[in-house]
């Protein structure tokens, strides 16, 4: 990579000069040229101040390095390769949409700025050179007090007709769920928080186009407010949002009808009416509208995983039962992540019956009786719940003390919800421990490989893989393909995977696991990692928590961290009673006393 190189500078504090040490072995690690350089902090400038002293440090390092091509980069993000579509790009300028927004989402309507500074690329061209140049003499000249994104949209705009460039997949930032991409995942994102505590303070380029959506517009205020706040008071404001239904607001779907039109809005409208369809259980309007929407163009990858994950809903909201149960469980990314997506499974097997899904993030008030069992979602209970073996993931926040427990996943679920004033529970297992008992496979003959199986957050990080190893697809939510993974998974001599839920499965299976994380994404999976012991000694096997590895899985050590712990049958015994009780407990009177006839 000997055409290339990447900048970055950072003031002389602790935070940035770990991040910085950090980068530099990063880059080192990947053959890349770098500049990093440390600038002293004068006590009179501010982070704005700061920042736009990106712009003067960049065109020094273009003009330093004529015959290359110059990456800025923010010193706390990360780079897990730099891709051959942009180490051997010829556009002037590259990097990602502003808001790492998808290409569907460009122009000036929906962002008052076009780029997302926190990685881009300028090229060796003279009008390349000439934007970075202008974007310099316009900080230099302004007394405007802004950040280095305002001048290089303003050196931007002012050469835009003049320059080709390419943007970045929004799928290549890691997080970015999307499996349906043949781009890797390289570029980790690191925020100080700096943004929301100066925003308002520094320019801002305006745009009268920009829609007036509400729900962004309380989104932003209120994540700008929360991180002014101290810690104890945001969580418990986090909390009573939860409760009152303000976050199933801001993150719920929008609610509309269709005409005969097919602009985008139009097919999301329809997408949705799908969605909503199969959590109903119609079917037969599922197919209808899934055909009407495949007939008026191609079904782009948003579309397709949210048409199967209608179609498991659509499984559970329409089986032939007389009983109807209401369960609380995570559904998202589409098409279903495989953990969580056991809930549904696991409790329609227990329960024979219907399962309607109540949204784990709806208001508490009038929120009917409902289940929560598994994945890591106690801070969404409520006192209507009834609750058999979900968790926690982190202190963070407060769980409902009102609510009627059964089970928790494990010790430290338990020993958080005496904190928070609830009741003593002393019965742990995750649920999905009994998978082994729905989906009862028979274990033979193995097929001499290894099963990588990732993390949903994992998703298209790039990695090196020995031979004898093959990859199995996390995102699944329909029976019939969780049966399928299921059934793929214990043909192999071993499983790797860096998620909780695929190693419950194997021990509940007794298929030989190693839980991992990748080093450098040790924060990708939300919460603080306390769901891994949590789970490990909630079901009596000893202390667990992921090994952080390289992402050359060929210089893993299997033999050191392979866990070959099984669950016990008295555990799942156990697991089974509790969830058996909850589950009726869901039910009326009538309907319990005809299920025990």
């Amino acid at each position: 990579m000997s055409d290339i190189i990447v900048c970055s500078f950072f003031t002389d504090d602790d935070y940035y000069r770990t991040h910085a040490k950090e980068l530099k072995e990063n880059l080192l690690g990947l053959g890349i040229d770098h500049e990093l350089s440390e600038i002293s902090l004068d006590p009179k400038l501010d982070w704005v101040d700061i920042c736009r002293r990106k712009v003067p440090f960049l065109h020094s390092i273009c003009s330093q390095n004529p015959k290359k091509k110059v990456f800025w980069i923010d010193i706390d993000c990360r780079l897990l390769e730099i891709p051959d579509f942009i180490y051997s790009s010829s556009a002037d300028i590259i990097g990602f949409q502003r808001g790492f927004s998808p290409p569907i989402a460009i122009g000036y309507r929906n962002h008052s700025r076009f780029w997302e500074p926190c990685f881009w690329g300028v090229g060796t061209s003279k009008n390349a050179r000439k934007m970075i140049a202008d974007a310099a003499k316009a900080e230099k000249e302004s007394e405007i007090k802004a950040t280095d994104d305002f001048f290089f949209e303003e050196g931007w705009r002012a050469n835009a007709d003049a320059l080709t460039f390419q943007i970045i997949p929004s799928a290549c930032v890691v997080g970015k769920q999307n499996s349906r991409t043949t781009h890797s995942a390289f570029f980790v994102f690191g925020s100080s928080g700096n943004v929301s505590e100066y925003k308002g303070k520094a320019a801002q380029h305006l745009n009268e186009q920009r829609p007036k959506w509400l729900r962004k517009k309380l989104l932003k205020i209120g994540k700008q407010t929360l991180n002014r706040l101290p810690k104890k008071i945001s969580r418990q404001i986090i909390a009573t949002s939860d409760k009152t239904g303000v976050t199933h607001y801001l993150l719920g779907y929008k609610r509309s009808g269709i005409s005969d039109g097919r602009s985008q809005t139009q097919r999301r409208d329809i997408t949705n009416r799908i969605l909503r369809s199969g959590m109903n259980g119609e079917i037969e309007l599922l197919e209808d509208l899934a055909d009407d929407l495949s007939t008026t163009s191609i079904i782009n990858p948003n579309e397709l995983v949210t048409i199967e994950a209608a179609r498991a809903f659509g499984y559970y909201s329409s089986r032939e039962s007389d009983r109807k149960l209401k369960l609380s469980w995570w559904v998202r990314p589409f098409p279903g992540n495989f953990g969580d997506w056991l809930s549904p499974l696991i409790v329609s097997q227990y329960g024979n019956c219907k399962i309607s899904f109540q949204t784990p993030t709806a208001p508490e008030r009038n929120t009917p009786k409902h289940l929560v069992s598994i994945g890591s979602i106690a801070r969404f209970i409520k006192g209507s719940s009834l609750v058999a073996g979900t968790g926690i993931a982190s202190h963070e926040f407060p769980i409902s003390t009102k609510a009627k427990y059964f089970s928790v996943r494990g010790p430290i679920t338990a020993e958080f919800l005496r904190t928070c004033g609830g009741p003593n529970i002393d019965s742990f297992g995750d649920p999905a421990a009994l998978i082994s008992r729905i989906v009862p496979l028979k274990r033979d003959k193995t097929n001499g490989r290894i099963a990588l199986v990732r993390h949903a957050s994992h998703d298209r990080v790039p990695l090196t893989l020995p031979k004898n190893y093959d990859e199995l697809s996390i995102l699944v939510s329909h029976p019939d393909n969780v049966t399928k993974f299921l059934s793929e998974l214990i043909k192999y001599d071993e499983v790797v995977t860096s998620a909780l839920h695929v190693l419950i499965a194997c021990q509940s299976y007794g298929i030989p696991c190693s839980l991992i994380t990748f080093e450098g994404l040790e924060n990708s999976i939300s919460g603080t990692g306390l769901k891994y012991m949590d789970y490990s000694l909630g079901v009596g096997l000893k202390e667990l928590v992921p090994t952080v590895v390289q992402r050359d899985l060929r210089r893993v050590p299997l033999e050191k961290i392979r866990q070959t712990e099984t669950i016990s049958e008295s555990k799942k015994d156990e697991i089974e009673q509790k969830l058996l009780e909850a589950i009726h407990s869901t039910w009326d009177k009538k309907a319990y006393e005809k299920h025990n006839h």
